[in-house]
């Protein structure tokens, strides 16, 4: 339909680049945005909108950076959902600092630009920042929404922070927003890395929605983590109730079955998995060198030539770790007791 029109404009060749963003085919996005620049007709807003959101999503950040500066010159810097979409690519690339500044040029923020930010902060760690947001929406009247608690709760979670997640979840109740799974998935992870295993439990058993199995794996694992067996037996149970093909949760429920000696319970369990076929995945581990990307995964003798070189420089590297370390004691002098 693009091919056989008479007449193309702005709409219709940012139409042809978003189709092609939903339907995440990178390359060819890319390649009409570039036939774009070569016609007559010039990117709006939407356009640049729509660019840096390809660049966000594949971490395009050389990219992303080239397009900034075109957008700039075009003058599009003032629209705040252009730069809303900027404060996430930067972020989600790497770029926190780049993100922040962007941020505070804006001159009108909307919600999105705070939800950007808090976001941007959360994913880079950085808790602290997100709370400090918060309070900077407080203080501007600006009222937060779901996804404003959804990334400050995200960023306690990674940082521990129980007590101002605990006071961030009643506020977000307090000001008559419902939590959705994404919250509760928060707060029992939050309650579950601190080892508070008993609330994490009871704050399942309030919530006004049935769990699910993300909720149920975060449970797990912070009992195996905290050596909770009981709880943690109940939470492999729930989450093979929704999730029955998941062949980890079923050697994690038969090892915590093991634990106690319950074996008639670890046979029923590996019972389970032969009858419905379950495997667990081979782990696999892998690293970038250059513009290459090398994969291991357990059990695999392919890549042994490949494995035994790292070992060679690993045992090179130990030996003169060693060597380094006994100068330097050799170097100390030690008081007589």
């Amino acid at each position: 339909v693009f091919q056989s029109m008479p007449i193309k404009n702005t709409v219709s060749w940012t139409s042809l680049i978003s189709g092609y963003v939903q339907d995440n085919q990178v390359e060819p996005c890319l390649k009409v945005f570039q036939l774009m620049r070569q016609s007559a007709c010039r990117p709006n807003d939407i356009t640049f909108a729509t660019i840096f959101s390809v660049c966000t999503n594949h971490a395009l950040l050389a990219l992303g950076k080239s397009v900034h500066g075109l957008e700039l010159r075009m003058g599009f810097d003032l629209c705040v959902h252009v730069s809303n979409a900027l404060i996430s690519m930067y972020a989600k690339c790497g770029n926190i600092i780049e993100a922040q500044s962007i941020f505070e040029s804006i001159v009108c923020k909307d919600l999105v630009s705070w939800n950007s930010m808090i976001f941007g902060y959360a994913q880079h760690g950085l808790a602290e920042h997100c709370l400090s947001l918060l309070k900077e929406m407080e203080e501007e009247h600006i009222a937060p929404d779901a996804i404003s608690f959804l990334g400050i709760l995200s960023s306690c979670r990674h940082a521990c922070l129980v007590e101002e997640g605990r006071r961030c979840f009643k506020a977000m109740i307090r000001l008559g927003i419902e939590p959705e799974l994404d919250h509760y998935s928060c707060m029992v992870d939050l309650l579950g890395r601190a080892g508070l295993l008993d609330e994490a439990w009871d704050l399942i058993h309030t919530m006004s929605t049935s769990p699910n199995a993300v909720i149920w794996g975060s449970l797990l694992a912070a009992c195996r983590v905290h050596g909770n067996i009981p709880i943690g037996i109940h939470a492999a149970e729930h989450r093979l109730k929704l999730e029955p093909g998941c062949a980890a949760t079923h050697v994690q429920l038969a090892n915590l079955y093991a634990s106690i000696d319950c074996w008639s319970d670890v046979a029923r369990v590996r019972m389970m998995m032969k009858e419905r076929g379950l495997k667990t995945n081979t782990g696999c581990s892998w690293i970038e060198i250059g513009n290459k990307v090398y994969t291991f995964t357990a059990e695999d003798r392919s890549k042994s030539q490949q494995v035994n070189h790292v070992l060679a420089v690993l045992d090179c590297l130990r030996s003169h770790m060693e060597y380094k370390y006994d100068l330097l004691i050799d170097g100390l002098e030690f008081d007589e007791p």
